[in-house]
């Protein structure tokens, strides 16, 4: 089998250290594997696949002779190194938001759209984390008649804002339980501990998050239904990890729930969790630390005969990010 020189940038973040976890649990054929992260960060040894391998700074060189690089970095880095990965004859799969939008970059879930790939000009876009983990659930009842719109709501855990989300989650619990001084919000806008907080992004002028339009921008994209409307309203809530999603959707034609539970079934990175007389449903500590959606709760909409109602959640962290980026790559090195 053939095998590929792979960086990651960003690889001492959260999302890069999964990706490199990732990376081993799938056995991706790799020749060499190199860490990239600030100058700060050079030097560092970091475990893989059994082995120690030491972080390199990001800069221009850094890219020759790579094959692929995942990226796990903010959007000015992903922004600043995009072409030297290119020029350097590399494909770049990015996490960030950066180029997410741009027409000649591909955004793929490949469960969904994985031929997209193919289009790619050196840069392909890993989707917002939410947007998998709820277009995971959507796609097979899309598939049975094109979803028209959606009305959203999400409930993403403390590590969606990075490693140390749930650091400030626990720190701020352990004061409140031992009566103790509450350690002031640093991460999050207030106290996350016992609260939720229903932003996470900027607001725009039309009064929607960054966060928010997300899901609408990107689900047209990769479902490619230009004429898709979605309303959302993002929360971050005192989760540790694993994001879930409440989603009430109107089809071009009417879908039953028995209908929508059976596409779910068969579709892959699906499970369907959904028997209400035993209170079996999708929960975020049954779906984390994996790369499985869970969909539940499929019901029948009591505002629009053409609607359903249904819960998903998923870890966003793996499948939202690190697992499909490197589920990309999978693809990526079909047409090397």
């Amino acid at each position: 089998m053939k095998k590929f020189r792979v960086g990651v940038l960003g690889a001492t973040g959260a999302v890069g250290l999964e990706m490199m976890k990732i990376l081993a649990e799938r056995e991706f054929p790799i020749e060499e594997l190199v860490p990239m992260a600030s100058a700060r960060s050079a030097g560092k040894q970091i475990d893989f696949n059994g082995g120690k391998v030491t972080v390199k700074e990001a800069r221009k060189e850094a890219f020759k002779g790579l094959d692929i690089i995942l990226g796990a970095a903010e959007n000015d880095i992903a922004e600043a190194f995009a072409d030297d990965i290119v020029n350097a004859g590399a494909v770049f799969i990015d996490n960030s938001s950066a180029f997410r939008l741009n027409d000649n970059v591909p955004l793929v879930i490949p469960e969904i759209n994985k031929e997209d790939v193919k289009k790619h000009c050196g840069v392909i876009a890993n989707p917002n984390c939410t947007t998998i983990v709820s277009l995971m659930a959507v796609k097979p009842i899309s598939d049975i008649s094109p979803v028209e719109t959606m009305v959203v709501s999400s409930y993403q855990a403390t590590s969606g804002a990075g490693i140390n989300g749930p650091i400030e989650l626990m720190a701020q619990t352990k004061a409140i339980s031992e009566g103790s001084d509450i350690p002031a919000p640093n991460v999050f806008q207030y106290q996350i501990a016992y609260n939720v907080i229903p932003q996470i992004g900027g607001f725009n002028d039309n009064g929607y998050s960054t966060e928010e339009m997300k899901l609408m921008n990107e689900g047209r994209k990769i479902m490619h239904l230009p004429s898709l409307k979605v309303s959302c309203t993002c929360v971050r809530v005192p989760v540790v990890r694993s994001h879930s999603v409440s989603i009430q959707l109107v089809t071009k034609k009417k879908v039953t729930p028995q209908e929508a539970m059976k596409a779910v079934a068969a579709f892959p990175g699906d499970v369907l969790k959904d028997d209400l007389p035993n209170s079996v449903y999708p929960m975020p500590l049954d779906t984390s630390d994996q790369d499985l959606v869970f969909v539940g709760r499929i019901r029948e909409d009591l505002t629009n005969q053409r609607g359903l109602m249904l819960w998903c959640c998923g870890d966003q962290i793996r499948k939202g990010a690190a697992t499909n980026a490197v589920q990309i790559a999978e693809e990526v090195i079909k047409t090397l």
